[in-house]
């Protein structure tokens, strides 16, 4: 793996100890797991033995309070090993952690940061719905004021984590139907599993990514307190919103992770696979696809690490998070697809992992913001 990007000798450290804690005790489950569309509940607890539930969050609330590049680095290896693995770190530190260190009170942080950095509490986000998904702002889940409690009624749709997590943000209406402000009548309200009127309701049978539970829930009169209302009333999406910029630094590094995986067993199936009694590596055809996919793989790790810089000095990187996010995943989509190519026939076969990684990769095109809506936040910044 190239690395353009100058690490400190912490950041390395991170780095080979996420590698090795992936390669031993995620890797060796991962088909299986697919296989199986399994979920690892022994995962979470593992992962936050090691702190990497709370990469973000700070040591003051029980977190390692690292930077973004360490991370995206440790994330990276997971995705590696196994995107769904991956992924259900990425939704927890990106967005539900992120949200509650920016906007939250300082009773909801000690509440909820420190059991989310252990890995006692798993992270949820509840943005989409069956009707409202790049249009966000057009989602209709309701939520009324009652003395000292809000009542949510709706349904959310993809939610990584929904049917284990022990904290869900969730997003919901408290304009009315009457008066509709778009995304300025949205509020985001912290759930958690023990409230009366949360439902797991469909679990989605997905293409990729199956180790990782998707699911729909169902707000059913689910009765709020009030003082689990996120900030300010009114605020939610763009909370939401300010914290997707971290989200998609953490999808594009998980696809980074995905395209090493397939440009790694390309190399390695290349150096074995004979024909015409030589190893197919040694035609000028594989070595000009393999010296695509490393360019490209390297590229995208270099623009991800460079803007998870800008971000660690403070500096707003909202279209360049898009970029990144943008051109990881579509490498990740095409390095998959020509692994496949050099694979041939058993390429296309579950014998060997590029299968599982060309269905894996295809998601890191449309979740938290397709590459159409990246284009659209790229395209807009331009010129400013």
């Amino acid at each position: 793996m190239t690395t353009l990007t100058a690490l400190t000798a912490e950041q390395r450290e991170i780095q080979a100890m996420a590698r090795e804690f992936a390669q031993r005790e995620i890797a060796p489950r991962a088909a299986e797991l697919d296989a199986e569309s399994k979920f690892d509940d022994t995962l979470v607890e593992k992962l936050g033995a090691l702190g990497f539930l709370g990469m973000l969050i700070p040591e003051s609330h029980g977190g390692l309070g690292l930077d973004s590049l360490s991370y995206l680095l440790a994330l990276e290896e997971i995705a590696q090993a196994d995107a769904s693995a991956a992924v259900l770190l990425s939704v927890h530190n990106s967005l539900p952690t992120q949200m509650l260190l920016r906007f939250g009170s300082d009773a909801q942080k000690a509440q909820f940061l420190a059991p989310m950095a252990q890995g006692t509490m798993l992270g949820a986000f509840a943005l989409s719905e069956p009707e409202a998904g790049s249009d966000a702002s057009a989602l209709r889940t309701q939520a009324v004021r009652d003395g000292d409690h809000y009542i949510l009624n709706g349904t959310k749709a993809w939610v990584t984590n929904g049917g284990n997590a022990g904290v869900i943000m969730a997003m919901a209406r408290t304009d009315t139907p009457e008066d509709r402000r778009g995304g300025k009548g949205i509020s985001t309200f912290i759930i958690t599993p023990d409230l009366p009127g949360l439902g797991v309701s469909k679990k989605e049978n997905k293409m990729g990514l199956r180790a990782s539970p998707t699911v729909q829930l169902v707000f059913d009169n689910l009765r709020v307190p009030a003082d689990r209302l996120l900030g300010e009333e009114g605020k939610g999406f763009q909370y939401a919103m300010q914290s997707l910029e971290h989200g998609r630094l953490g999808i594009a590094a998980q696809a980074i992770g995905i395209a090493q995986a397939a440009l790694d067993a390309s190399i390695a199936y290349a150096g074995e696979r004979q024909q015409f009694g030589t190893p197919i590596r040694e035609f000028q055809g594989i070595q000009f696809k393999l010296a695509d996919m490393a360019t490209r793989v390297t590229a995208a790790r270099a623009l991800l690490h460079t803007v998870a810089a800008a971000k660690d000095r403070g500096e707003a990187v909202g279209p360049e998070a898009s970029m990144c996010k943008l051109f990881a995943s579509e490498t990740a989509m095409w390095v998959t697809t020509q692994a496949i190519q050099v694979f041939g026939g058993y390429g296309y076969t579950k014998d060997y992992p590029v299968e599982r990684l060309f269905r894996d990769a295809k998601v890191t095109e449309i979740y938290e913001g397709t590459s159409e809506i990246q284009r659209i936040v790229i395209g807009r910044s331009l010129g400013k």
